[in-house]
Protein backbone atom coordinates (compact mmCIF):
# COMPACT_ATOMS: atom_id res chain seq x y z
CA UNK A 1 0.00 0.00 0.00
CA UNK A 2 2.87 2.34 0.84
CA UNK A 3 4.52 1.59 -2.53
CA UNK A 4 1.23 2.38 -4.26
CA UNK A 5 1.06 5.87 -2.63
CA UNK A 6 4.69 6.53 -3.56
CA UNK A 7 3.99 5.59 -7.21
CA UNK A 8 0.97 7.90 -7.29
CA UNK A 9 3.00 10.77 -5.86
CA UNK A 10 5.74 10.27 -8.45
CA UNK A 11 3.16 10.33 -11.30
CA UNK A 12 1.65 13.59 -9.99
CA UNK A 13 5.08 15.23 -9.80
CA UNK A 14 5.91 14.11 -13.35
CA UNK A 15 2.59 15.51 -14.69
CA UNK A 16 3.20 18.86 -12.97
CA UNK A 17 6.70 19.06 -14.44
CA UNK A 18 5.37 18.33 -17.95
CA UNK A 19 2.64 20.97 -17.65
CA UNK A 20 5.12 23.56 -16.38
CA UNK A 21 7.55 22.80 -19.20
CA UNK A 22 4.75 23.14 -21.79
CA UNK A 23 3.70 26.49 -20.32
CA UNK A 24 7.26 27.77 -20.46
CA UNK A 25 7.73 26.58 -24.03
CA UNK A 26 4.42 28.07 -25.22
CA UNK A 27 4.56 31.59 -26.68
CA UNK A 28 3.44 34.27 -24.25
CA UNK A 29 0.15 35.99 -25.13
CA UNK A 30 0.34 39.76 -24.92
CA UNK A 31 -2.44 42.29 -25.46
CA UNK A 32 -1.38 44.66 -28.23
CA UNK A 33 -1.16 48.31 -27.30
CA UNK A 34 -3.72 50.60 -28.90
CA UNK A 35 -3.13 54.31 -29.36
CA UNK A 36 -5.79 56.81 -30.29
CA UNK A 37 -4.31 59.82 -32.02
CA UNK A 38 -5.53 62.53 -34.36
CA UNK A 39 -2.83 62.92 -37.00
CA UNK A 40 0.81 62.23 -36.25
CA UNK A 41 1.48 64.81 -33.59
CA UNK A 42 -1.81 66.74 -33.47
CA UNK A 43 -0.40 69.44 -35.72
CA UNK A 44 -2.86 68.92 -38.60
CA UNK A 45 -5.94 71.10 -37.97
CA UNK A 46 -7.79 69.75 -41.02
CA UNK A 47 -7.85 66.20 -39.64
CA UNK A 48 -8.88 67.53 -36.24
CA UNK A 49 -11.76 69.48 -37.81
CA UNK A 50 -12.84 66.39 -39.75
CA UNK A 51 -12.85 64.32 -36.55
CA UNK A 52 -14.95 66.95 -34.79
CA UNK A 53 -17.40 66.99 -37.69
CA UNK A 54 -17.74 63.19 -37.50
CA UNK A 55 -18.29 63.41 -33.74
CA UNK A 56 -20.92 66.11 -34.23
CA UNK A 57 -22.66 64.03 -36.90
CA UNK A 58 -22.77 60.97 -34.63
CA UNK A 59 -24.21 63.11 -31.84
CA UNK A 60 -26.93 64.46 -34.13
CA UNK A 61 -27.77 60.93 -35.31
CA UNK A 62 -28.08 59.82 -31.69
CA UNK A 63 -30.52 62.65 -30.94
CA UNK A 64 -32.37 62.30 -34.25
CA UNK A 65 -35.23 60.11 -32.88
CA UNK A 66 -35.97 62.59 -30.08
CA UNK A 67 -35.79 65.52 -32.52
CA UNK A 68 -38.12 63.75 -34.95
CA UNK A 69 -40.67 62.90 -32.26
CA UNK A 70 -40.69 66.06 -30.16
CA UNK A 71 -39.82 68.96 -32.45
CA UNK A 72 -41.98 68.06 -35.45
CA UNK A 73 -45.56 67.10 -36.25
CA UNK A 74 -44.90 63.43 -35.50
CA UNK A 75 -46.38 63.49 -31.98
CA UNK A 76 -49.79 64.77 -33.05
CA UNK A 77 -50.01 62.41 -36.02
CA UNK A 78 -49.10 59.21 -34.18
CA UNK A 79 -51.42 60.00 -31.24
CA UNK A 80 -54.37 60.65 -33.59
CA UNK A 81 -53.71 57.46 -35.55
CA UNK A 82 -53.54 55.51 -32.28
CA UNK A 83 -56.89 57.00 -31.22
CA UNK A 84 -58.35 56.00 -34.57
CA UNK A 85 -57.27 52.40 -34.18
CA UNK A 86 -58.66 52.23 -30.64
CA UNK A 87 -61.95 53.77 -31.77
CA UNK A 88 -62.31 51.14 -34.49
CA UNK A 89 -61.49 48.42 -31.91
CA UNK A 90 -59.53 46.49 -34.52
CA UNK A 91 -56.91 45.40 -31.96
CA UNK A 92 -53.58 45.47 -33.85
CA UNK A 93 -54.87 46.43 -37.29
CA UNK A 94 -53.24 48.38 -38.84
CA UNK A 95 -50.00 47.12 -37.25
CA UNK A 96 -47.72 49.46 -35.33
CA UNK A 97 -45.15 49.39 -38.13
CA UNK A 98 -47.72 50.68 -40.61
CA UNK A 99 -48.93 53.47 -38.33
CA UNK A 100 -45.40 54.59 -37.47
CA UNK A 101 -44.35 54.49 -41.13
CA UNK A 102 -47.39 56.53 -42.15
CA UNK A 103 -46.70 59.03 -39.37
CA UNK A 104 -43.07 59.39 -40.45
CA UNK A 105 -43.91 60.08 -44.10
CA UNK A 106 -46.68 62.51 -43.16
CA UNK A 107 -44.17 64.25 -40.90
CA UNK A 108 -41.71 64.51 -43.81
CA UNK A 109 -44.47 65.95 -46.00
CA UNK A 110 -45.55 68.53 -43.41
CA UNK A 111 -42.01 69.49 -42.38
CA UNK A 112 -40.69 69.71 -45.96
CA UNK A 113 -40.73 73.57 -46.09
CA UNK A 114 -38.85 73.72 -42.79
CA UNK A 115 -36.33 71.16 -44.03
CA UNK A 116 -35.77 73.08 -47.27
CA UNK A 117 -35.18 76.28 -45.33
CA UNK A 118 -32.63 74.58 -43.08
CA UNK A 119 -30.89 72.96 -46.05
CA UNK A 120 -30.57 76.17 -48.07
CA UNK A 121 -29.67 78.61 -45.32
CA UNK A 122 -27.80 76.46 -42.80
CA UNK A 123 -26.61 73.06 -44.02
CA UNK A 124 -25.30 73.89 -47.49
CA UNK A 125 -23.46 77.11 -46.45
CA UNK A 126 -21.92 75.25 -43.52
CA UNK A 127 -20.72 72.38 -45.71
CA UNK A 128 -19.29 74.93 -48.14
CA UNK A 129 -17.49 76.52 -45.16
CA UNK A 130 -19.19 79.86 -45.75
CA UNK A 131 -20.52 80.08 -42.19
CA UNK A 132 -19.31 78.75 -38.86
CA UNK A 133 -20.98 76.19 -36.62
CA UNK A 134 -22.71 78.75 -34.40
CA UNK A 135 -24.29 80.56 -37.33
CA UNK A 136 -25.41 77.25 -38.83
CA UNK A 137 -27.07 76.29 -35.54
CA UNK A 138 -28.89 79.63 -35.32
CA UNK A 139 -30.15 79.30 -38.89
CA UNK A 140 -31.25 75.72 -38.17
CA UNK A 141 -33.22 76.50 -35.04
CA UNK A 142 -35.06 79.55 -36.43
CA UNK A 143 -37.35 77.64 -38.86
CA UNK A 144 -38.10 75.08 -36.16
CA UNK A 145 -38.98 77.85 -33.70
CA UNK A 146 -41.32 79.48 -36.23
CA UNK A 147 -43.07 76.15 -36.77
CA UNK A 148 -43.39 75.48 -33.05
CA UNK A 149 -44.68 78.99 -32.32
CA UNK A 150 -47.51 78.52 -34.84
CA UNK A 151 -48.65 75.32 -33.10
CA UNK A 152 -48.12 76.34 -29.46
CA UNK A 153 -50.72 77.96 -27.25
CA UNK A 154 -49.82 81.11 -25.32
CA UNK A 155 -51.20 79.49 -22.17
CA UNK A 156 -48.66 76.68 -22.38
CA UNK A 157 -45.81 79.11 -23.03
CA UNK A 158 -46.85 81.17 -20.01
CA UNK A 159 -46.89 78.03 -17.87
CA UNK A 160 -43.27 77.15 -18.55
CA UNK A 161 -42.14 80.77 -18.36
CA UNK A 162 -43.59 80.92 -14.85
CA UNK A 163 -42.12 77.54 -13.89
CA UNK A 164 -38.66 78.66 -15.03
CA UNK A 165 -38.89 81.85 -12.93
CA UNK A 166 -37.70 83.89 -15.88
CA UNK A 167 -38.82 87.31 -17.01
CA UNK A 168 -41.82 87.60 -19.25
CA UNK A 169 -40.54 87.83 -22.84
CA UNK A 170 -41.59 90.82 -24.88
CA UNK A 171 -41.65 88.82 -28.11
CA UNK A 172 -40.92 85.43 -29.64
CA UNK A 173 -37.23 86.26 -30.09
CA UNK A 174 -36.74 86.68 -26.34
CA UNK A 175 -38.30 83.30 -25.49
CA UNK A 176 -35.73 80.59 -24.81
CA UNK A 177 -35.86 77.43 -26.88
CA UNK A 178 -35.76 75.19 -23.80
CA UNK A 179 -39.00 76.89 -22.67
CA UNK A 180 -40.63 76.68 -26.08
CA UNK A 181 -40.03 72.96 -26.62
CA UNK A 182 -42.04 71.57 -23.63
CA UNK A 183 -44.81 74.11 -24.30
CA UNK A 184 -44.96 72.90 -27.90
CA UNK A 185 -45.12 69.25 -26.79
CA UNK A 186 -48.08 69.67 -24.41
CA UNK A 187 -49.88 71.81 -26.99
CA UNK A 188 -49.45 69.02 -29.52
CA UNK A 189 -50.80 66.47 -27.05
CA UNK A 190 -53.85 68.62 -26.27
CA UNK A 191 -54.62 69.12 -29.96
CA UNK A 192 -54.17 65.41 -30.65
CA UNK A 193 -56.55 64.47 -27.84
CA UNK A 194 -59.14 66.94 -29.13
CA UNK A 195 -58.99 65.39 -32.60
CA UNK A 196 -59.10 61.90 -31.05
CA UNK A 197 -62.26 62.82 -29.14
CA UNK A 198 -63.97 63.92 -32.35
CA UNK A 199 -62.97 60.65 -34.02
CA UNK A 200 -64.31 58.59 -31.13
CA UNK A 201 -67.83 60.11 -31.15
CA UNK A 202 -69.42 58.31 -34.16
CA UNK A 203 -67.98 54.94 -33.13
CA UNK A 204 -69.22 55.36 -29.55
CA UNK A 205 -72.71 56.02 -30.95
CA UNK A 206 -72.53 52.76 -32.89
CA UNK A 207 -71.44 50.90 -29.74
CA UNK A 208 -74.36 52.38 -27.77
CA UNK A 209 -76.91 51.48 -30.45
CA UNK A 210 -75.64 47.92 -30.74
CA UNK A 211 -75.49 47.47 -26.95
CA UNK A 212 -79.04 48.77 -26.41
CA UNK A 213 -80.34 46.58 -29.26
CA UNK A 214 -78.76 43.46 -27.79
CA UNK A 215 -80.15 44.25 -24.33
CA UNK A 216 -83.66 44.73 -25.72
CA UNK A 217 -83.39 41.35 -27.46
CA UNK A 218 -82.22 39.68 -24.25
CA UNK A 219 -78.79 38.80 -25.71
CA UNK A 220 -76.82 40.18 -22.81
CA UNK A 221 -74.20 37.42 -22.91
CA UNK A 222 -73.08 38.38 -26.42
CA UNK A 223 -70.26 40.98 -26.42
CA UNK A 224 -71.44 44.12 -28.25
CA UNK A 225 -67.99 44.58 -29.78
CA UNK A 226 -68.41 41.47 -31.90
CA UNK A 227 -71.52 42.96 -33.52
CA UNK A 228 -70.44 46.61 -33.66
CA UNK A 229 -67.00 45.98 -35.20
CA UNK A 230 -68.27 45.13 -38.73
CA UNK A 231 -70.56 48.18 -38.65
CA UNK A 232 -67.66 50.42 -37.59
CA UNK A 233 -65.46 49.18 -40.41
CA UNK A 234 -68.35 49.51 -42.89
CA UNK A 235 -69.02 53.09 -41.80
CA UNK A 236 -65.32 53.97 -41.97
CA UNK A 237 -65.02 52.56 -45.48
CA UNK A 238 -68.23 54.17 -46.78
CA UNK A 239 -67.21 57.68 -45.67
CA UNK A 240 -63.63 57.15 -46.92
CA UNK A 241 -62.30 57.51 -43.40
CA UNK A 242 -58.59 57.47 -44.16
CA UNK A 243 -59.00 60.32 -46.65
CA UNK A 244 -60.98 62.42 -44.18
CA UNK A 245 -58.70 61.77 -41.20
CA UNK A 246 -55.44 62.43 -43.04
CA UNK A 247 -56.86 65.50 -44.84
CA UNK A 248 -58.15 67.01 -41.60
CA UNK A 249 -54.96 66.13 -39.74
CA UNK A 250 -52.64 67.72 -42.29
CA UNK A 251 -54.80 70.86 -42.51
CA UNK A 252 -54.45 71.45 -38.79
CA UNK A 253 -50.79 72.39 -39.41
CA UNK A 254 -51.58 75.11 -41.96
Amino acid sequence: MKAKYQLTGILIIVILLVVQASAIAAPRFEIPSIKLQVGDDGSQPQELALSLKILLLLTILTLAPAILILLTSFTRIIVVLSFLRRALATQRMPPNQVLIGLAIFLTIYIMAPVGQDINQNALQPYLAEKIDRGTAFDRTIKPLRRFMFKQTREKDIALFVNLSNSKRPKGPKELSTYVLIPAFIISELKTAFQIGFMIYLPFVVIDMIVASTLMSMGMMMLPPVMISLPFKILLFVLVDGWYLVIKSLVETFK
